[in-house]
């Protein structure tokens, strides 16, 4: 479903990613974990080409792209990936002229050219999966933050992805409102939705992943199932970082 090979990425010189491989299985559910500045926002960016990376290879699905400095993919492939992936930010960047129901529908209009009438069904029944099916009228400030959040993993679902990349989705929320979104996506991992998810919820690591991968200065450390990486790794790196930074 996934598979990356030899992601390089450099800012101002600075080498973010230093020859990332990675397969993500259909219907796998994969969380990123590892300490700030270890690149794992840089390469959930670089899945969907909001990043374009330096060199190496990114593949979804029938979606392959080839990069390297002589070699930039045309923008029609990277809008062919894109509409392979959805992706919820920390931030929830809904667009606040709109109602819930409008903001789901806004995708499916502009990117799959769906009718209204189609786009405004699906998103009904988006907004039921989430659990805001009454709030369908209602504006985004009119909503608290977990709200917006599990909006915004409608929209993403909108489009029909054969992928959902997530940076950071419980990070801007109390303690009280992450637990709904955090629902929503253990709901999505156990109906067999692929999945990357970046997050610093150690919980959601040992409960609804079935690969967990450590990154630390760029590069992959170790990956493999959470009883391994929680349990059995060997890594002084890696147990250092769970004994810190864990919920």
């Amino acid at each position: 479903m996934i598979d990356v090979q030899n992601l390089h990425k450099s800012f101002d010189g600075n080498e973010v990613l230093k020859g990332i491989n990675l397969h993500v299985n259909k219907g796998e559910t994969a969380v990123i974990i590892g300490p700030s500045g270890s690149g794992k926002t840089t390469l959930l960016r670089c899945l969907n080409v909001l990043e374009v990376p330096d060199k190496g290879k990114v593949e979804i699905g029938h979606s392959k792209l080839d990069f390297d400095k002589s070699k930039i993919p045309q923008k029609s492939e990277i809008i062919e990936l894109r509409k392979r992936t959805g992706m919820v930010f920390q931030g929830f960047f809904l667009f606040p002229h709109m109602t819930v129901l409008e903001n789901i529908m806004e995708g499916q209009i502009t990117v799959l050219k769906i009718n209204k009438i189609d786009a405004q069904n699906r998103a009904i029944k988006l907004l039921e999966k989430v659990g805001l099916s009454d709030k369908k009228n209602q504006y985004p400030h009119q909503l608290s933050g977990g709200q917006q959040q599990r909006v915004a993993i409608a929209r993403a679902m909108a489009i029909e992805p054969e992928v959902l990349l997530f940076d950071e989705p419980t990070s801007a929320l109390d303690p009280e409102l992450e637990i709904e979104v955090l629902k929503v996506m253990k709901e999505l991992a156990k109906e067999g939705m692929t999945m990357v998810v970046v997050t610093h919820k150690m919980s959601f690591a040992r409960e609804a992943s079935q690969k967990v991968i450590f990154m630390d200065h760029g590069i992959i450390v170790d990956s493999g199932t959470p009883k391994y990486i929680f349990e059995e790794t060997k890594n002084q790196r890696i147990k250092q970082f769970l004994t810190l930074f864990s919920d």
